[in-house]
């Protein structure tokens, strides 16, 4: 016995630590327990129990003391209860196979009610975990399983992440130690029979910390007839933090909450499963409550934007649940809801895409726009065109589902009849079958497209100056053109055919506009009928020359006026005007001036000089009524 005193060099060993004496006690008394544990199941006579050891009352008095005294950052401390907890529900469970009455009904009673209150106190264990630590920060390079704990301020148990792992937050935001204990909590919990209280306590906290991440995004619960008396301004919020709060559960809530799911209950996958279905379930029936109010409020033309914003955000909702629920019966029950409520905002989508339509065919004007411009429906068209091409994948969707390509539920293209001359060999309406698609959504665009054109040209005809209806059929067409060619949806659905002939429409426009301006002007600067028998007359020479600055005048008078905002269009027609003006002008000066006799008959009927004509013309289509009167001050 001496022997066991003594070191290998003979000399006396210190005495143990109370550390060591306690650790060496507990690995002895969980060897005799799991023996007990092993000599109860090896018992087939359950009517004959094998006697109870004194051990099984002191393991239950150990349990009982360190719940009581348990410190939640005493690391040691706590894994040692989760042990021993997990040892008294297997004893429980051998003690409970043998009837009552025999003698091992006292232990069972008292381990019964040391392993009910263990499971009273893991219960708010799990709850302060669940609850506490949700706000510590992890990044998404780190994992449940890698990083340090540290004490803080002495009694905090908090995650510090090393330098190098930058990112974004992760969701949830457990640490990985946090993640381990909560993991074997649960499966104490199970093991012991109490699944339910466990589930429920996680279900609910997890309930909670999804509902306080929508109101961090300030989106709330709102019943359906709130949402229908919403005006426009606070229902476009609403709809925006909606998209937001359902995006996040694609990309970061829903396989967030199954990932901490699956770590917590490693061991019961179908119980994980079963409780990120119900969160999901009901998260994903309060977000479509709120999506069904929406399609029941009032449609307008604003709101398709915001409409497909929210079918997107719910398309791709489907393939998350998909990816995270397992089950298939529940992944067909909730899809198909979802799905559900996406149809019935893409066929509102169609419904106010399509009312376009009678937006363009009810706006009848008996005023012209001012110098020609680019009429506001053109504007506010080729824009919402624009911007909803950006949704062109989408809406070629949900026309496919929602229009049907038969005779009597489609709508063909409106027959565009401008009244202008075409080259030779292009059709007179740039729209026509071989140049556009055929899908329901193309056809649509392209029939928007030709009741614009019709309703410009009924437009144009409210100018009585036919120069200025070309003008202004001018002005739109090249707005339309460059707003097709700028967008490469747009462009896409009208093709490089229609782009060209709009191009030949838009340059007779420009053609029509010479001749109506500057026809008679040339006629005037002809040398025809110049001479009477052989000689120039001077009569017709100061004629020509008055009446020439009686035409310019008028014509830079309004003219300058008139609007061309295109800074391209606007010096094309510019310089088509000076090369075809200037050099008949100077030829014309320049040959009959000298029939003028004198020097004061020459300031009297020659107004301008040729060297003067660019920039005047330089004055035309800038909007500008006051540019003549200013030259003549």
């Amino acid at each position: 016995m001496v022997k066991n005193h003594l070191d290998q060099n003979g000399s006396p060993k210190p005495p143990r630590s109370q550390e060591e004496l306690e650790h060496s006690d507990v690995k002895k008394l969980w060897e005799d327990i799991d023996q007990f544990i092993d000599v109860l199941s090896a018992c087939h006579d359950k009517s004959n129990p094998p006697q109870v050891p004194e051990t099984v009352e002191t393991f239950s008095k150990i349990i009982d003391s360190k719940i009581h005294k348990h410190n939640t950052c005493e690391r040691e401390e706590d894994n040692f209860l989760i042990e021993a907890v997990s040892r008294l529900s297997k004893l429980t469970n051998s003690l409970s196979e043998f009837p009552s009455g025999s003698t091992t009904t006292r232990s069972l009673n008292r381990t019964s009610m040391v392993l009910q209150w263990a499971m009273t106190f893991m219960e708010e264990d799990l709850r302060m975990l669940l609850e506490e630590n949700s706000s510590v920060k992890v990044y998404k390079n780190s994992s449940f399983n890698s990083n340090r704990l540290l004490l803080v301020d002495g009694d905090q148990c908090v995650l510090t992440v090393s330098e190098s792992c930058g990112g974004d937050e992760e969701y949830p935001s457990f640490p990985p130690a946090t993640v381990t204990r909560m993991n074997r909590i649960a499966s104490a919990m199970i093991l012991a029979g109490y699944e339910t209280e466990c589930c429920q306590v996680y279900s609910i906290s997890r309930r909670n910390a999804f509902g306080e991440q929508m109101k961090k995004v300030e989106f709330e619960k709102i019943n359906m007839e709130d949402v229908q008396r919403m005006p426009w301004n606070s229902l476009e919020g609403e709809m925006t933090r909606w998209i937001r709060v359902v995006n996040s559960c694609s990309t970061t809530l829903f396989p967030g909450e199954r990932r901490l799911g699956d770590s917590v209950f490693s061991e019961s996958p179908k119980i994980s499963e079963s409780l990120f279905s119900n969160l999901a379930r009901a998260v994903v029936i309060q977000l479509l409550d709120f999506a069904e109010a929406v399609t029941l409020t009032k449609r307008s033309a604003e709101k398709l934007f915001k409409y497909l914003d929210m079918y997107e955000a719910m398309r791709d909702l489907i393939p998350t649940i998909n990816m995270l629920c397992s089950s298939e019966c529940e992944n067909n029950e909730l899809n198909s809801e979802i799905q559900a409520t996406a149809d019935r905002l893409g066929e509102s989508a169609v419904s106010i895409f399509c009312d376009l339509e009678n937006s363009i065919k009810n706006d009848v004007a008996r005023t012209p726009v001012p110098g020609g411009a680019v009429h506001p429906l053109t504007r506010y068209v080729m824009n919402y065109l624009k911007y909803a091409c950006e949704y062109k994948v989408t809406l070629e969707h949900i026309f496919q589902q929602h229009v049907k390509l038969d005779g009597s539920n489609s709508n063909p293209p409106v027959e565009s009849k401008p009244t202008l001359e075409v080259a030779e060999g292009e059709s007179e309406s740039p729209h026509s079958s071989e140049t556009t698609g055929t899908t329901p959504f193309s056809i649509q665009l392209v029939t928007i497209m030709d009741l614009l054109d019709t309703n410009l040209e009924a437009k144009s005809n409210l100018y009585r100056d036919h120069a200025l209806h070309h003008i202004f059929l001018m002005n739109n067409g090249r707005y339309i053109l460059q707003k097709v060619k700028g967008s490469t949806e747009i462009h896409q659905v009208m093709g490089d055919t229609w782009c060209r002939r709009r191009s030949t429409i838009v340059r007779q426009y420009h053609k029509n506009y010479q001749r109506e301006t500057w026809g008679k002007v040339l006629q005037i600067l002809s040398h025809d009928g110049m001479q009477v028998h052989g000689k120039v007359a001077k009569t017709t020479v100061k004629e020509r020359f008055k009446n020439f600055n009686a035409m310019f005048d008028e014509i830079h008078r309004s003219q300058s006026s008139w609007i061309v905002s295109d800074e391209q269009l606007q010096s094309e027609l510019r310089v088509s005007i000076s090369a075809l003006v200037i050099p008949a002008y100077r030829s014309f000066f320049g040959r009959f001036r000298q029939y003028l006799d004198n020097a004061k008959q020459a300031d009297k009927y020659i107004k301008y000089q040729p060297e003067d004509m660019e920039t005047l013309i330089d004055d035309f289509f800038d909007g500008n009524t006051t540019s003549m009167a200013r030259r003549r001050t």
